[in-house]
């Protein structure tokens, strides 16, 4: 009989929908062309009990070693790994503590500071908008760094943000853009999923420009991308995966890569951006990587009032 995957990829929201769950994608596909026997499942539910719950029945199903992709997985894996100590778990993007449980992290607020310089350097208006969905620890932390980066061009720039509470919803977040558009934002650094698309639509109907991140949307909509902040999310996946198999997995570690990998995190800018402002994007990049430049974790500034997603 053929041996029964061992291992469960999760990643969570509608199937197929946003690049940072095509990212997980990928990276399962590409452990599976390497002949690894794993599982993948989507979970929709968006309540962290409901997931918890669909995560138990995959450790109760006989798995070995759960990858949950994002920081969505946080909570759910939080809340079963104690009940299962023989277990072991896996979170890319997250931030769980527990013996039996390994985080890996890529740096999005690197590139998401780089991001918020950017965005400074080309408004007319002097108003920048940040937006994202799920109030997740890796969310947050890059739109600390959006907001950092942006004030280290201007101080006094005026910068929106906030978190429409869904990462997957398109008619909402078209809905938060237009709010932006209607307060002089020209710029727009969307940490946003599956509700892209209405992002994608509101800023082409308004003529302003969005940063994009986790892939390359520079090349998928030239049209309205001036710049996407990348950080590859799968690496987590992969390195989970293969640490486990090799004998590597340590429980309560937290495994982080940030733009000294430009493989992995950097931003990417089109044609439009100029000279003068990739090379002061070049030495930004250069001073986090040297530590010369620490990268902000926090914001404990004023937030938009922004429409929120019915639960």
């Amino acid at each position: 009989m053929p041996r029964v995957p061992r291992i469960a990829g999760v990643l969570f929201g509608p199937p197929n929908q946003g690049s940072f769950n095509e990212a997980g994608v990928r990276a399962f596909r590409a452990l599976q062309r390497e002949g690894i026997a794993l599982d993948v499942h989507w979970i929709e539910a968006r309540e962290p009990i409901a997931r918890a719950h669909a995560l138990a029945q995959l450790c109760d199903a006989g798995i070995e070693l759960l990858v949950a992709h994002g920081g969505q997985g946080d909570v759910p894996v939080g809340t079963i790994a104690p009940h299962y100590p023989s277990k072991r778990f896996a979170i890319s993007q997250g931030s769980v503590q527990a013996s039996n449980v390994a985080c890996y992290e890529v740096l999005q607020e690197h590139s998401a500071l780089l991001a918020g310089v950017l965005a400074a350097c080309l408004t007319r208006t002097g108003t920048v908008a940040h937006l994202s969905g799920d109030r997740v620890k890796p969310g947050l932390k890059g739109r600390a760094a959006y907001v950092q980066g942006a004030r280290l061009v201007d101080a006094n720039i005026r910068v929106l943000t906030g978190f429409c509470g869904s990462q997957h919803d398109p008619e909402l977040a078209a809905h938060c853009v237009d709010r932006y558009c209607a307060e002089g934002a020209d710029i727009l650094f969307a940490m946003i999923d599956g509700g892209r698309p209405g992002a994608i639509a509101s800023c082409r109907r308004h003529g302003i420009a969005q940063i994009g991140n986790v892939l390359d949307w520079t090349a998928r909509e030239p049209d309205v991308f001036v710049a996407s902040a990348l950080a590859d999310s799968g690496w987590g996946i992969r390195m989970a995966v293969h640490d486990d198999l090799a004998g590597r997995f340590v429980g309560g570690s937290m495994t982080r890569v940030g733009l000294e990998a430009p493989e992995v995190v950097s931003l990417r800018t089109s044609e439009r951006v100029d000279a003068a402002t990739k090379e002061r994007l070049d030495a930004v990049s250069r001073a986090i990587v040297a530590g010369e430049l620490v990268v902000l974790e926090h914001y404990d500034g004023p937030e938009y009032d922004l429409p929120q997603a019915r639960l």
